[in-house]
């Protein structure tokens, strides 16, 4: 079944192009379009897409605050911030308000593929140059390798397994496969992990694991 997308984008010009890179992948079907953050909360209400590709600056509501209604609106979509904008605090709103992946629309177009992919298969995604920044502010705000392995000594053996394939960049899926186990469970090892961190996403999750070294 096709990965079901929408998009959120106030430039017709950028949607079209989004739109066009997305008919390009035979597995992905877009279910709707928006020119504002509110019509894109609506739509995803409607539609309950798998993931919704959302523009930052947007009219009427801006993409970080729709993305914190579609937590409550629709909580099985996940979300892909997608724009012009690296700021720092723009990735960091994002990641705190659950976004799957973030991505920069000057990012090569199969990127924006793998993103959809991935983050609709359970895992996260993050441009490499944004990645680059939440690891570096990450570091800056002084949470060293020693904490991060004090952080994660609290976890199971099979935990940190866990832990260490979603640093990895793993969906849940591969995740099951590699450790023969069944999706399900990977689910239930990936909640109780963000509870224990203190994690409030994958992304957060993930870059502990890079810090305690089990990526």
């Amino acid at each position: 079944m096709a990965i079901q997308v929408l998009v959120a984008d106030d430039e017709a010009m950028m949607r079209a192009g989004v739109l066009a890179i997305l008919a390009s992948d035979d597995g992905i079907e877009v279910v709707g379009e928006a020119a504002d953050g509110r019509q894109a909360v609506e739509l995803a209400r409607a539609h309950r897409p798998d993931v919704v590709l959302l523009d930052i600056r947007m009219p009427v509501l801006d993409g970080l605050a729709a993305a914190n209604e579609l937590a409550t609106v629709a909580p099985a979509s996940r979300v892909i911030m997608l724009t012009t904008f690296g700021q720092d605090d723009y990735i960091a709103q994002a990641l705190r308000g659950g976004a799957a992946g973030f991505l920069l629309k000057a990012s090569d177009p199969r990127e924006l593929i793998t993103a959809v992919h991935a983050v609709a298969a359970g895992a996260a995604f993050l441009s490499p140059a944004v990645a680059h920044r939440v690891i570096r502010n990450y570091r800056d705000a002084d949470v060293s390798a020693t904490d991060a392995r004090q952080r994660v000594a609290v976890l199971t053996d099979r935990e940190r397994d866990v832990l260490g394939l979603v640093g990895a960049g793993h969906s849940n899926a591969e995740i099951a496969r590699t450790l023969y186990i069944v999706e399900g469970t990977v689910k239930a090892h990936v909640s109780s992990i963000l509870d224990k961190l203190g994690a409030r996403n994958r992304v957060q999750a993930a870059i502990l694991a890079y810090e305690a070294g089990l990526t």
